[in-house]
């Protein structure tokens, strides 16, 4: 698999675009909280890794967004000074949060999830299709 590093890098703006979108003007129903924002960050991860790594397996990309993504929900538990200061921004905040929060790690999950299943589905019925058969 070699993916396409203009249409990862599409993806990953689509999916910003979404991202901040579904906080703003409420896309998502209220019961889901902020949940579907955690799922979109942990499919922007898995896009934004295959840009930088257009070769890797889809398992590969799924274990190095989930890695990320768990990383980060874990660094919330730091609170060294330079780092409120950055969280306290409007782009740390987007990056980085505030609280942990064990929901977030079943989020990010499926958001990796999505962009396993939903590279797997492209590649095998849109990118290269099984050959059609004629039938004589």
């Amino acid at each position: 698999m070699r993916r396409s590093r203009p249409w990862q890098a599409l993806a990953v703006a689509g999916v910003v675009v979404l991202g901040l979108a579904s906080r703003r003007f409420g896309m998502f129903h209220e019961v889901l909280g902020k949940y579907p924002g955690d799922v979109l960050w942990t499919l922007m991860v898995y896009l934004g890794w295959g840009f930088v790594f257009p070769k890797w397996p889809i398992a590969g990309m799924t274990l190095l967004a989930l890695v990320t993504s768990y990383a980060v929900e874990f660094a919330k538990f730091h609170h060294a000074p330079w780092l409120e200061n950055f969280r306290n921004t409007t782009f740390g905040h987007l990056v980085l949060g505030y609280t942990f929060s064990w929901g977030n790690l079943l989020a990010y999950t499926i958001g990796a999830a999505i962009g396993a299943a939903g590279e797997r589905i492209l590649y095998q019925r849109v990118i290269s299709p099984p050959p059609s058969v004629s039938s004589g």
